[in-house]
């Protein structure tokens, strides 16, 4: 029997001892190319081909070159695909389950709670205009009058403070929630596959979302991108929300529809903006999003990089859940839970051979 393949198709330089480990386990190791990742290209021929033969794909995001259902059908033997990453819509997940393919993420501490993180730093950089009031220093100016900020929590002198909106509890919302909490902010959300206790345990109160677009000052979003939550945020919902509400988005970019945020901001329907992912990324040269100026604040989709942190725990996670699958077992951090009893079928107690 020849050596288990397992393909790294967006290689993060792996530190030596996972790459050690791989190869004690008898698996050859297979480097994907620095082009699959390059913007605005695919390379779905050269990764399909890679791809055969293997037992175990593991990377981190690879947007351009995605791993289609072609991919996944290059190998018999491939048994799982381990992202280092939080989120998995570069992988056709429905494809895989359809396969018996496992998919699993790795909703670390480092990439989760950095995010929930500079989301905070968003929504403080907007309603406490950061950038404007750098500007106005740099500019010579001094305490503008229309630089006046929004103060987030409720006071003893009856202000009520602002609203904040979660849409999304998982583990990213819910660490938002957390980190809100000191400031006696108002914090709804809305998750229907969350259940009840969650909301309680996070402290806030659970919404519909057109009630959570209607009543909060500031909207976060904090999803996977389903067919469900792609585009969840078009005209028709922004014409819900206040006119000085702010978006923040620092899930995935087909969240919301850009083109109706840069028109609804330009026409005084929403005060701002912060995103951090975007639809095409790098965001292009003639985005919508370029002309708002200080209403918009922009992140090159990085909002979990951390200095000492980033990605190593998700490899670590990411080598693990693959010598698993390949001793026969059930990682703990399977996305597509529902592929468990056809993968079973197919590959569980079975060891690899190498």
């Amino acid at each position: 029997m020849p050596n288990s393949k397992v393909l790294i198709f967006a290689p993060r330089e792996e530190p030596e001892d996972v790459l050690a480990q791989l190869r004690e386990r008898g698996c050859e190791i297979a480097l994907g190319k620095k082009e699959w990742q390059f913007p605005r290209g695919s390379h779905e021929d050269e990764l399909v081909e890679a791809a055969r033969e293997c037992v175990a794909l593991m990377g981190t995001s690879i947007r351009h070159t995605q791993i289609t259902r072609r991919v996944l059908e290059a190998s018999q033997r491939l048994r799982i695909v381990a992202k280092y990453t939080v989120g998995v819509d570069d992988v056709d997940t429905e494809a895989a389950t359809e396969l018996g393919i496992m998919v699993c993420h790795a909703p670390t501490e480092s990439n989760c709670f950095a995010v929930a993180e500079s989301t905070m730093m968003m929504i403080l950089a907007m309603l406490k205009k950061a950038m404007e009031r750098d500007a106005d220093v740099r500019a010579g100016k001094w305490r503008e009058p229309q630089h006046g900020t929004t103060y987030l929590g409720a006071r003893a002198d009856g202000y009520p403070g602002i609203t904040i909106g979660l849409v999304g509890l998982g583990r990213i919302g819910t660490r938002v929630a957390q980190l809100l909490a000191p400031w006696r902010v108002r914090v709804i959300a809305h998750d229907p596959h969350i259940p009840p206790a969650n909301f309680l345990l996070a402290g806030v109160k659970s919404v519909d979302y057109e009630t959570l677009l209607r009543e909060s000052d500031v909207v976060s979003f904090h999803v996977t991108l389903t067919k469900e939550t792609r585009y969840m945020l078009r005209d028709e919902q922004i014409a819900l929300m206040k006119p000085t509400a702010h978006v923040i988005n620092t899930a995935r970019g087909k969240v919301i529809e850009e083109a109706a945020v840069a028109r609804a901001i330009q026409a005084g329907r929403l005060r701002g903006a912060a995103i951090d992912a975007f639809e095409e990324e790098p965001l292009p040269m003639d985005s919508a999003l370029r002309s708002l100026g200080h209403k918009v604040l922009l992140s090159p989709h990085s909002a979990s990089f951390s200095e000492g942190g980033e990605l190593r725990p998700g490899i670590t996670w990411a080598l693990r859940s693959v010598l698993t699958a390949l001793a026969g077992g059930i990682p703990d951090n399977v996305y597509n839970k529902d592929v468990i009893p056809r993968w079973r079928e197919r590959f569980g107690g079975a060891s690899v051979s190498s």
